[in-house]
C-alpha cells in the first residue's frame, strides 16, 4: 500500500484561476459528505478499498441508495490529505465545465497546480490539450499521490471527458489514484486496466448488506429483530442500502415493528417514492412501459418481453438498464430478472397505471414460455392468468401426469391444482382432477373424472399424450383396487400409445414409463404372480436413475423385498428393503407403496427376535405410508402386525391383525395363506390342534414351498408325524425357497426325530438348522420350536454353531396349554483350556496384570482370552461370565 502522507506546510501555495463561466463555486461540491448517525461502518468494504491505494483506477458502481458515497466518504475520510472530492451534476458533462471544477477540487484539497491552469476562453470553457498535458506533469512529479474521488460520475460522463480523463490517469503514473462513484458503467478502456491489474472494482453485488450488518444498521436506527426476521428483509430488500434504511425509519412509526417489516406493502411506501422517482422516472416512456409490463414475470429473455409490450428492441434497453445498475440484473444467457423489491412496486404501479392488464401479461407470457419449452413457468403463468384449460393442457400435453402423483414435485403441484377453477373444462382439467383424487386414494371420484377425461379425448396423434397418461392412471387405479387384469390391459394399451408419442417427451419424462411398470408389478405381486413381477419390477431397477424414477425404484425394492422375504430369503429381503430407503432419500416420498419396506424389515425383525425393533418399524410404516397405501402394503402390514403378536404371545390378536383390511377387486393367495396360518396358530395355542391341521388342509395354497413349513409344524403337532415329515423333507430338498423357510422344515423334522427318540438324527438336523439360519440370525424359529428341541441344544457340539447369535432371554412360545418353560439361556461355544484357567482366576477376582503373572503369560494375552471367553459366554462384563459359568457347570 502506497502512504498518504499529511500535507506538507512547505507545499507551495495553489495558483488562482477564475472559473470561466463566471460563476461562484458551489464548496458543498468539494467537500466529503457527512455520515449520519445511523451510518454503519462495513470493514469487508473498507478493507477492499485500500486496495484503492495500490491501483490506479478503482470503481465503485452500483444502482442508486446502494451506499457507494457514504462508503467511499467513510474511508477518505480516513486517508488524510490530499484527497479531492467533486461530487457530480448534470450540467458538468461540458469538457470545459467538468475540468474548471475537477481543477478546484484539487485545488481545495491543497494539490499545486501548473501556472496557468485552468479551461481556455470560450462559452463552454473549452479545454486545451496543453492543459491536460501540464496536469498531468505536475501529478506524475509528487512524492505522495492525490486520490481524486469523482462523486455521481454518471452524471459527468461523456466519451470526451471520458478520454481526456483517462489521458491524464494513464500519463500521471503513480501521481494520481483515480475513484469513480457512479451508477454506471464508466466510458475508460476498462479492459485494458482489469487485464493489468491496475483497477480496483466493488459492484452492486458486494455492496448489499449482509444479515449481520443489516441487524447493525436496524439496531441503530433503534430495532432489535430476530435473526429470521433480519434474514427475511434483506432477502426481500436484496441486501438493498437505502430499502433497509427506508424500511427501518418506517418501522420505527409502527407499533409492532417485526409484524411491519414481514408485511409491509412494498408498492405503497416510501421505498416505492424512491425507485419511482429515481430509478423509472428517470428512463424514456418505452423503457417504463417495458419496466412495468415485465414486472408480472420472475425472469424474462428479450423475445419475452417483446411478446409483453408488442413492441421490438427490448434486448438494447435492457443491456443498458444493466449497464445503468437500473435494478435490472443480467443473469448470463440473454436471461434478466428485477430486483425483488423493484418488481414488487412495479406490479403494484403497473395495476393503478395500466388496471386489468395484468391478467392478459400472464396469458402471453404462458403461451411464449410454453412454446419457448419452459413448462414449469407457463404453468405458472396459466394459473395466475385464471386459464386453467390452457394450465392443465400444458401440463397433460408435457406428459408430467406422473410427477403429479409422486417425486420431489408432487405436493406442490397438489397444491399448485387445488386452486384450479372447478369451472375449467376439458379432457386435460379432467386429468389433472383425476390425478389429484386418486394421489389421495379418493377412488370414487377419481375414477369418475378419468372416465370423464377419457369420453372427451378428441381423436388423432394430438391427443397421444393424453391417452398416454389416462393408461397410467387406469394402472394405478387398478393397483389402488387389487384389479391385477386392469393393470395388464392398461400397460399393454400404453406400451402401444408409447410408441405414437414424441420421443422427447418420453426422455423427458423418464418417471413415466417407470410408474407404469411399477403399479404393474405390485398388481402382479397382489395376484401371487411373484415370478411374473419381478421381472418388471427389476426392468425399473435396470432403467434410468435419478431423482424423477427414484420414488418407482424405491417401489419396485420394497417389492421385490416382500417376494424374497415370502419366499424366505431373509438376508437378501433385507438389503432390497434397506435400499429402498436410500432410494427414499434421493426421490423424496414414494406413493403409494409407502412403508412396505419399513414392513418387511418389520417382518424381518420378528424372525430374529428383535421385537421393539420390529415395533419401531412398524411405527415408521404407519407414519409414511398414512395416505394412498396400496393393497400389497397393508396385507404386508397385517402379516408383520401378526407375527409381532405371536411372537409375543397374544395370538387372538394376532389373528384379529392378520387380515388386511383392502377393498380389492380381487383376493392376494398369499395374504389369505397368511392369515389363515395366523388362524390355525391360535387354535395350536389355545390346545387344538386338530382343528388348526384341518384349518389348513382347507387352504388352496397349503402344498405350496412358500407356506409348507408352517403347514408341517401344524401336522406335526396334530399328530400327523409322517406326514410332517414327508412335507418337511420334500422342502428341504428344494431350492426354491430360503432359510426362512427351509430352518422351519429342518427343525420339524428334528422334533419329529426327538419325538421318535433318535436323538443323534435330531441333533444332525439341529445342526443343520443352526448353520442356515446363523448367517441370517434367525432365531425366532429355534423360540417356536419348544422345549423338547430347545434342550437338545445344550449338547456340547451344538455350542459353536449357536455362540455369539442365538440369545437366550427371550420369552417363552407358546406351545399349547400347560408350556410356561422358556428358552435356555445362551447356547456357549467350548472353552478351550487356557481360556477355562483364565476364567477360573477371575473367579477368584484376580487383576489381569495377577493373571499374566501367574499363568506366565503377557497381559495382552490374558486380554485376547478374556475377550474369547466373554463372546463364547454371551456377556460383557466380568461379573456377568462368572454367573454365566457357574449355571453351566464350568466353575
Amino acid at each position: 500500500m502506497i502512504p498518504v502522507a499529511a500535507r506538507d506546510d512547505s507545499v507551495r501555495e495553489p495558483v488562482p484561476y477564475a472559473d470561466p463561466l463566471g460563476e461562484p463555486f458551489l464548496r458543498t461540491r468539494f467537500a466529503l459528505p457527512a455520515r449520519p448517525a445511523t451510518f454503519v461502518r462495513r470493514p469487508r468494504l473498507t478493507d477492499h478499498l485500500d486496495q484503492a491505494l495500490d491501483t490506479p483506477l478503482t470503481l465503485v458502481n452500483g444502482a442508486a441508495g446502494a451506499g457507494k458515497t457514504l462508503l467511499v466518504a467513510d474511508w477518505a475520510a480516513g486517508l488524510g490529505p490530499p484527497v479531492a472530492w467533486l461530487t457530480g451534476e448534470a450540467g458538468d458533462r461540458q469538457p470545459g465545465v467538468f475540468w474548471a471544477y475537477a481543477l478546484r477540487a484539487l485545488h481545495s484539497a491543497g494539490v499545486p497546480l501548473p501556472a496557468g491552469a485552468g479551461p481556455g476562453p470560450g462559452p463552454a470553457g473549452r479545454v486545451d490539450h496543453r492543459l491536460l498535458v501540464c496536469l498531468a506533469a505536475e501529478l506524475s512529479g509528487r512524492d505522495r499521490p492525490v486520490v481524486l474521488v469523482l462523486d455521481e460520475f454518471h452524471r459527468l460522463t461523456t466519451r470526451e471527458n471520458a478520454e481526456q480523463l483517462e489521458f491524464v490517469l494513464h500519463h500521471a503514473g503513480d501521481g494520481l489514484r483515480l475513484v469513480l462513484v457512479s451508477r454506471t458503467e464508466p466510458l475508460l478502456p476498462l479492459h485494458r486496466y482489469r487485464a493489468s491489474a491496475a483497477v480496483t472494482e466493488i459492484r452492486n453485488d458486494e455492496l448489499a448488506f449482509t444479515p449481520e450488518e443489516a441487524a447493525d444498521l436496524l439496531a441503530r436506527h433503534g430495532l432489535r429483530l430476530p435473526a429470521p426476521a433480519t434474514r427475511a428483509l434483506v432477502e426481500r430488500t436484496g441486501g438493498w442500502a437505502a430499502g433497509l434504511r427506508l424500511s427501518a425509519l418506517a418501522a420505527r412509526q409502527s407499533g409492532d415493528p417485526e409484524t411491519y417489516l414481514k408485511e409491509f406493502e412494498a408498492g405503497r411506501s416510501t421505498i416505492a417514492d424512491f425507485l419511482l422517482a429515481e430509478v423509472l422516472g428517470t428512463q424514456p416512456a418505452p423503457t417504463q412501459d417495458l419496466l412495468l409490463r415485465v414486472s408480472v414475470l420472475d425472469r424474462f429473455r428479450p423475445e419475452l418481453a417483446e411478446a409483453l409490450t408488442g413492441r421490438p428492441g427490448a434486448e438494447p434497453i435492457l443491456a443498458g438498464l444493466c449497464r445503468q445498475n437500473s435494478f435490472v440484473e443480467d443473469l448470463g444467457h440473454s436471461w434478466y430478472r428485477l430486483h425483488p423489491l423493484f418488481g414488487e412496486i412495479l406490479r403494484v404501479h403497473l395495476r393503478a397505471r395500466l388496471p386489468g392488464l395484468e391478467p392478459e401479461l400472464h396469458r402471453r407470457a404462458a403461451r411464449w414460455l410454453r412454446d419457448f419449452g419452459a413448462v414449469p413457468q407457463a404453468l405458472t403463468h396459466g394459473a395466475a392468468a385464471g386459464d386453467w384449460e390452457f394450465t392443465a393442457g400444458v401440463f397433460v400435453g408435457d406428459l408430467a401426469i406422473g410427477q403429479l402423483l409422486t417425486g420431489l414435485r408432487a405436493d406442490h403441484l397438489r397444491v399448485f391444482f387445488s386452486g384450479m377453477d372447478p369451472r375449467a373444462t376439458g379432457a386435460a382439467a379432467d386429468l389433472v382432477r383425476a390425478a389429484r383424487e386418486l394421489s389421495e386414494r379418493d377412488l370414487d371420484h377419481g375414477l369418475a373424472h378419468l372416465r370423464h377425461a377419457e369420453e372427451q379425448l378428441p381423436a388423432g396423434p394430438a391427443a397421444d399424450p393424453s391417452r398416454l397418461s389416462c393408461t397410467l392412471l387406469e394402472c394405478l387405479a387398478a393397483r389402488l383396487t387389487g384389479a391385477p387384469g386392469r393393470a395388464e390391459q392398461a400397460t399393454a394399451t400404453a406400451a402401444r400409445l408409447r410408441r405414437e408419442v414424441p420421443g422427447h417427451l418420453l426422455a423427458k419424462h423418464p418417471e413415466l414409463a417407470a410408474l407404469l411398470l411399477t403399479h404393474l408389478g405390485s398388481a402382479r405381486v397382489w395376484a401371487g404372480r411373484f415370478d411374473a413381477a419381478r421381472a418388471v419390477l427389476t426392468e425399473v431397477l435396470d432403467g434410468p436413475g435419478g431423482a424423477a424414477t427414484a420414488p418407482a425404484r424405491e417401489d419396485c425394492l420394497a417389492h421385490l423385498a416382500l417376494i424374497d422375504y415370502l419366499d424366505g430369503w431373509v438376508g437378501r429381503a433385507e438389503r432390497e428393503a434397506l435400499a429402498a430407503a436410500e432410494a427414499r432419500g434421493a426421490g423424496g416420498r414414494p406413493f403409494p407403496g409407502a412403508g412396505l419396506g419399513q414392513l418387511v424389515l418389520a417382518a424381518v425383525a420378528v424372525d430374529r427376535d428383535e421385537l421393539e425393533r420390529a415395533r419401531s418399524l412398524l411405527e415408521e410404516a404407519a407414519a409414511c405410508g398414512a395416505v394412498g397405501a396400496d393393497p400389497v402394503t397393508e396385507a404386508c402390514r397385517a402379516l408383520a402386525t401378526a407375527r409381532l403378536l405371536l411372537a409375543h404371545g397374544d395370538a387372538r390378536a394376532a389373528a384379529s391383525a392378520a387380515a388386511p383390511a383392502v377393498a380389492a377387486l380381487t383376493t392376494a393367495p398369499w395374504a389369505e395363506a397368511h392369515a389363515a396360518l395366523t388362524a390355525s396358530a391360535v387354535q395350536l395355542a389355545e390346545g387344538r390342534p386338530d382343528t388348526a391341521a384341518g384349518m389348513l388342509d382347507a387352504m388352496p395354497c397349503s402344498g405350496e414351498p412358500r407356506y409348507a413349513a408352517e403347514v408341517a409344524w401344524v401336522r406335526l403337532a396334530a399328530g400327523r408325524r409322517a406326514e410332517a415329515v414327508e412335507t418337511a423333507e420334500r422342502l428341504c430338498g428344494s431350492d426354491l425357497t430360503g432359510p426362512g423357510v427351509t430352518v422351519r422344515a429342518t427343525l420339524v423334522r428334528a422334533r419329529a426325530a426327538a419325538e421318535a427318540g433318535d436323538t443323534t438324527a435330531a441333533a444332525k438336523l439341529l445342526a443343520r438348522a443352526l448353520l442356515d439360519a446363523r448367517p441370517d440370525r434367525l432365531r425366532r424359529p429355534f423360540l417356536d420350536a419348544g422345549p423338547g428341541v430347545r434342550s437338545l441344544l445344550e449338547a456340547p457340539y451344538l455350542h459353536g454353531l449357536a455362540a455369539g447369535w442365538l440369545h437366550g432371554g427371550a420369552r417363552a412360545p407358546h406351545d399349547g396349554p400347560g408350556t410356561g418353560t422358556g428358552p435356555p439361556a445362551l447356547v456357549v461355544e467350548e472353552l478351550s483350556g487356557r481360556e477355562r484357567e483364565v476364567l477360573a482366576r477371575l473367579a477368584q477376582l484376580m487383576s489381569t496384570q495377577e493373571m499374566a503373572a501367574d499363568l506366565f503369560i503377557s497381559v495382552n494375552t490374558v486380554k485376547t482370552h478374556l475377550k474369547s471367553v466373554y463372546r463364547k459366554l454371551g456377556v460383557n462384563r466380568r461379573g456377568d461370565a462368572v454367573r454365566r459359568a457357574r449355571e453351566r457347570g464350568l466353575l
